[in-house]
């Protein structure tokens, strides 16, 4: 068996007792007053007194050096007790002591003026770092970008409003939640500056990431904050739209217009050729096909070349009741219920409005008489065909408008504002986008959604009380 060395213990030094420092003044000013003493309690004693009164007069002179050792030491500790109780409050952050007896040209005065001195400092930076962090507070309040920090185990720490209304919820209910509840994950695993699509309440938005860190307290933290490129990113695309649009119309046009006029040249000389009866018939046919064709594609480019160019809106004072009342009258397949709410005026383009509105009620009917015949998703359980419901509610500084329909709801979100992109056998695949132009031209959006108590889709129509500045042009995109 090994050994096992057991480690000497040695004692622990011991502390040299040492006397408080107003017991070292008293024993100091005894040392220094004892030869006084000691000579005139020798020459007291010399004198032919009676005892009596040279104890008493030794008393009196050790009594006297009492009441100097008194005020020597009151004067020695009181400053320093002064002292260290205005340094101990301004350990504590409380900066309204200050040291007595400051004076220049004085040692323990010049101690009181710099300990003075550093208590303004101190105050001074406290007010500062108040109204900074308040200004900070204030702006991290105030900016648009949602804005987010977590901590190291990705527990959010802050979160700014525009946070609060990004995932509809308030500060209250997200602070203390890990990344993963709030579905916030790529904020934390996508690479810096790019690009990410949030899987928070359908929100359709495309954002730049834009990540970093910082210490609070010594302890690293994660600063997250986004910045909504959605519509920095639609104007790219519309503009490639735009120069896609006029390429092909312009080809296609100079291409079908030949082919609709030889088509029709074709078709009248066949009529009056020698052949077999169906062999004419056939011909007759595949030309009418082709002349109908290019007629169709003809048409459908000019609507798309006017729809790239649309003039921005024209402003003027709108009504909102009647015009609502008056598009939903427009669509007769379904019934339309119209839930009047707060009728007010607002700056619009009434035209434009119209043009959305209708778009959007007509996409509405169409999902409920899919319902009506029968489709393949599950379509809500009524007895009757189902409706569409406009209302609206008022803000201080908006206006929202709410389409709903009892249609199936959506199945693929993800491509509803894609251009030219349809599920309707006869669609062009324009209608929301155009919706989603006008808004935005109008300075609102366009949100839509699942209804969340019953089947069907919701479409939210955010459009803003005061006019436009300078309204932007609208285009495709």
């Amino acid at each position: 068996m090994g050994s096992s060395v057991v480690p000497r213990k040695y004692p622990a030094p011991r502390r040299r007792a040492r006397l408080l420092y107003e017991n070292r003044i008293s024993v100091y000013s005894f040392l220094v007053a004892l030869p006084g003493l000691v000579v005139s309690a020798i020459l007291v004693w010399m004198q032919a007194w009676s005892a009596g009164s040279r104890l008493s007069l030794i008393g009196m002179e050790l009594f006297v050096w009492w009441l100097l050792a008194l005020a020597l030491q009151e004067q020695t500790t009181r400053p320093l007790q002064t002292l260290a109780n205005v340094i101990g409050s301004l350990r504590e952050e409380d900066y309204s002591f200050r040291a007595r007896n400051a004076a220049p040209d004085d040692a323990l005065g010049e101690l009181s003026l710099e300990v003075n001195a550093l208590a303004d400092m101190l105050a001074d930076e406290k007010v500062r770092t108040i109204e900074a962090t308040a200004l900070l507070q204030r702006v991290v309040d105030e900016i648009d970008a949602p804005l987010f920090t977590f901590d190291p185990a990705s527990i959010l720490r802050l979160v700014n409003p525009a946070g609060e209304h990004l995932m509809r919820q308030t500060k209250v209910q997200m602070l203390g939640r890990n990344v993963k509840e709030l579905n916030l994950e790529q904020c934390l695993s996508a690479e810096n500056e790019s690009i990410v699509e949030l899987n928070v309440n359908t929100s359709q938005a495309r954002w730049l990431l834009r990540r970093s860190s910082f210490r609070q307290n010594g302890v690293p933290h994660t600063l997250i904050v986004l910045s909504d490129v959605s519509r920095a990113l639609r104007e790219e695309e519309r503009k490639a739209w735009q120069r896609l649009i006029r390429v092909l119309g312009h080809e296609l046009s100079n291409s079908l217009a030949p082919i609709k006029s030889i088509a029709g040249s074709l078709t009248s000389r066949v009529s009056a050729l020698q052949m077999d009866p169906g062999i004419r018939t056939d011909l007759q046919r595949g030309l009418e096909i082709i002349e109908t064709r290019s007629a169709s594609l003809h048409r459908f480019l000019d609507a798309y070349r006017k729809l790239a160019q649309m003039p921005p809106p024209t402003m003027r004072e709108v009504t909102l009741e009647p015009l609502i009342t008056r598009v939903a009258a427009l669509e007769t397949r379904v019934e339309v219920r119209v839930e009047r709410g707060p009728d007010l005026m607002f700056q619009a383009d009434p035209d434009q409005l119209e043009q959305m509105l209708i778009n959007l009620i007509r996409n509405a009917a169409d999902a409920v008489l899919e319902c009506s015949a029968g489709p393949p998703q599950p379509c809500p359980a009524q007895p009757k065909v189902g409706g569409v419901n406009v209302r609206w509610h008022v803000e201080p500084a908006q206006l929202a408008l709410i389409v709903e329909d009892d249609g199936p709801g959506l199945s693929n979100p993800a491509n509803l504002f894609t251009p030219f992109y349809t599920t309707k056998p006869h669609g062009s695949g324009v209608g929301l986008v155009l919706s989603r132009q006008i808004a935005e031209a109008h300075g609102g959006s366009i949100e839509i959604s699942n209804r969340p108590a019953n089947p069907g889709c919701m479409v939210r129509i955010v459009l803003p009380r005061s006019p436009l500045r300078s309204p932007a042009t609208v285009h495709i995109s």
